[in-house]
């Protein structure tokens, strides 16, 4: 499983951030590595670093599974690492119910 981070200019793409999100990636999909070829991370800041708010950290998740088209998530948070565990999450719940679908689908 291949995971590509990009990040807006509000949100510092260092490597230590990076290292993090791959482990959390690493770890929530770690069951689907073998079916995702690639994971694309998008992080962005919502309200730019003049203004703060709640929840503002975006991670949108773009999973892509050899022969389907991609799938993505998208989760907000108070902070980028709180923002990937939630989209990580959510990604295991969709993959859960597609790769099910597909599964039972592929039974019958």
């Amino acid at each position: 499983m291949h995971i590509q981070i990009n990040t807006d200019n509000n949100i510092s793409g260092n490597e230590a951030m990076t290292q993090s999100a791959e482990e959390i990636l690493g770890h929530v999909l770690s069951r689907f590595a073998g079916k995702i070829t690639r994971l694309e991370v998008h992080l962005s800041d919502e309200n730019s670093a003049s203004k703060s708010g709640a929840a503002d950290k975006r991670c949108m998740l773009e999973a892509r599974l050899a022969g389907r088209e991609p799938t993505s998530v998208s989760d907000m948070a108070l902070t980028v690492e709180q923002a990937v565990t939630g989209a990580a999450h959510k990604m295991v719940s969709l993959l859960e119910s597609e790769l099910g679908k597909l599964g039972k689908h592929q039974m019958n």
